[in-house]
């Protein structure tokens, strides 16, 4: 599995859902998608979710998960990832690139301003997989997390609204935290 097919997964599982604000259905779907694949094709998947977690490890985006969750952690960043993830590749790579772009999904415009955005279930899909189809937990060393030095000049105090709102404006004027 290579990152292409990660997010031809990805797609395949919220095709069939009903509601696509329903994060955790789309992971556990493409669970069962990807439970259907071979062992190292799952444990290929694992590695290709935390290269994109690592990806998307940057302060502008946590910026924009503080705004939109009313706060976030350590924990509920990586859950905004998975989030992030389950949204598809074309909004990832959107915000990714440009985090304010988010203010434009329906989901997030619907949610304002009391929007929580996460989901933690994304980031076991491979592990529940492994699970489903060997009978077996997935191998500890079959992957690395990496998080990447985060951005000096996004080291601010994510409270600060003017600050906040001259960075992330979009979202900063759906969104008062």
């Amino acid at each position: 599995m290579d990152r292409e097919q990660f997010w031809i997964l990805i797609e395949e599982a919220r095709e069939p859902a009903l509601d696509t604000k329903d994060a955790s259905g789309i992971a556990d779907c493409a669970s069962d998608l990807l439970a259907s694949r071979s062992s190292p094709e799952i444990t290929a998947a694992q590695q290709i979710l935390w290269d994109l977690m690592a990806d998307s490890y940057q302060n502008p985006l946590w910026a924009a998960a503080y705004v939109l969750n009313g706060g976030c952690s350590d924990d509920g960043f990586d859950y905004f990832g998975g989030w992030l993830i389950a949204q598809g590749r074309t909004v990832f790579e959107r915000a990714v690139a440009d985090p304010d772009t988010l203010a434009v999904l329906p989901d997030v415009r619907a949610a304002a301003p009391e929007g929580i955005f996460g989901c933690e279930e994304m980031l076991s899909i491979a592990w529940n997989a492994h699970q489903k189809a060997t009978g077996q937990e997935l191998p500890a060393d079959a992957f690395t997390i990496r998080h990447p030095d985060l951005d000096p000049a996004w080291d601010f105090d994510f409270d600060d609204l003017e600050e906040m709102a001259r960075r992330l404006p979009a979202l900063t004027a759906l969104y008062s935290y």
